[in-house]
């Protein structure tokens, strides 16, 4: 029993920067349906940014506080400079293009900071807690709390707000919220804002447990991908569900069979989704009238 509480707790932490992953991949695809493979380098970004202010002094409150606003401004300027000059492109297009910022991002960063790996220290302590014979450590409830305070936080403001309302325009007929007033270009912006720094908090929240370099961002795009398509492309609580349930997956295979196994969980389970599920769980199927 023990064992199989640790398994569910080391599932849960990772699976939940998989959910905030996945969510920066869903904002994007409801306001633009864009697909960007470049939401892992926000999150390698915000945890190698963090390490590197807080080198300089600077407060690890303040260091997250500029790794999160630097992070925003990339991937604004994605948007602005990458995206929205190739916009009327085909999908296949406007893929290799986030593809391609990815590797240049990479790239950024492996000469501004250095290719080893960097960790930081924890929010709450090191000790671990011990529960049911399982040890959990601290930082695995700061990520919990952390992804679900985000995602409680980002479904008020769609809810609530007049510019959540646009947003959830834009990405129901992109026309017609132009026709009504709303300017789709900064809803957009702000999809990339919103989803960069998302990413850049999941950067933070996971280096003290699971370390950061500049190559951290490509696994963590493509698992993130699995979880939004697992949950259904373009839905927010489907991102959620699809990232808890990758981590639990990854998190048993890696305990019950090998974790030579476990990175080849999220090539499966795109493979499973588009051959049996494309809509995903709480996805919706397309229906076209001609």
């Amino acid at each position: 029993m023990a064992e199989l509480l640790q398994f569910v707790s080391s599932g849960l932490t990772v699976g939940a920067i998989y959910a905030l992953v996945g969510l920066g991949f869903t904002l994007i695809y409801k306001a633009s349906d864009i697909i960007n493979f470049a939401q892992g380098e926000f999150v390698m970004l915000g945890g190698m940014m963090t390490v590197f202010v807080a080198m300089a002094d600077v407060p690890l409150p303040v260091a997250a506080l500029i790794a999160a606003i630097v992070t925003a401004g990339v991937g604004l300027a994605l948007h602005r400079f990458a995206i929205e000059p190739a916009r009327g492109a085909s999908p296949v297009v406007l893929i290799m293009i986030t593809i391609g910022a990815s590797i240049f991002l990479r790239g950024i960063a492996q000469i501004v900071f250095d290719k080893r790996f960097h960790s930081l220290p924890p929010l709450f302590g090191s000790d671990p807690i011990q529960f049911g014979g399982a040890a959990i450590l601290p930082q695995s409830l700061a990520v919990l709390g952390g992804a679900a305070f985000i995602v409680i936080l980002l479904w008020l403001f769609i809810e609530r707000t007049l510019l959540g309302k646009a947003v959830i325009a834009t990405s129901a007929n992109r026309l017609a919220a132009r026709l009504i007033g709303i300017d789709t270009r900064q809803i957009v912006d702000f999809s990339f804002v919103v989803s960069a720094v998302i990413g850049a908090i999941a950067g933070i929240l996971i280096t003290p447990i699971a370390l950061t370099s500049y190559d951290v961002g490509t696994l963590l795009a493509l698992k993130g991908f699995a979880a939004a398509m697992l949950g259904g492309i373009g839905s927010a609580p489907g991102a959620v569900v699809g990232g808890l349930l990758l981590g639990m997956i990854e998190a048993m295979t890696a305990g019950y069979l090998s974790s030579n196994y476990k990175d080849a969980v999220a090539f499966l389970i795109i493979l499973i989704v588009l051959i049996a599920i494309p809509q995903g769980l709480f996805g919706r199927a397309k229906i076209e009238r001609v």
